[in-house]
């Protein structure tokens, strides 16, 4: 993928997300995807993720969990030559929200490994 090809996926991943379309986030992922994240260690017992039918069955208690859930997009960070995509966002979850880092590892355009970070701090709300 080229810096171009990463920043629509990011832009993506963001729509399809706030869409609720768990499908549509999971195309791009390997068979084999292995994913580590906080919240999965909440919802699973174990913040490791490893399969797509694993990635689908989190998602979707991690959505079922979720009254609301909104991504802002703030940056797309590429590094062409590693395949690495940093998709930097604020994460609106369940009246919370906190800036977020999710890193995506790409093999031929398919995401092999993912991590979510979450800031240790609330953002304020705007309102």
């Amino acid at each position: 993928m080229n810096r171009k090809d990463m920043e629509t996926f990011a832009a993506n991943w963001i729509a399809n997300w706030n869409a609720r379309d768990l499908d549509a986030v999971l195309t791009h992922f390997a068979e084999d995807a292995r994913f580590i994240s906080p919240l999965a260690a909440e919802l699973t017992g174990s913040p490791v993720v490893e399969g797509k039918a694993s990635l689908r069955s989190y998602w979707s208690k991690a959505l079922e969990a979720s009254s609301e859930l909104h991504f802002t997009l703030i940056a797309a960070v590429c590094d062409i030559e590693r395949q690495v995509l940093g998709v930097h966002y604020v994460a609106r979850r369940n009246g919370k929200a906190r800036r977020a880092l999710e890193t995506m590892r790409f093999v031929n355009d398919r995401q092999v490994e993912g991590e979510s970070f979450y800031s240790a701090q609330e953002m304020p709300h705007d309102d």
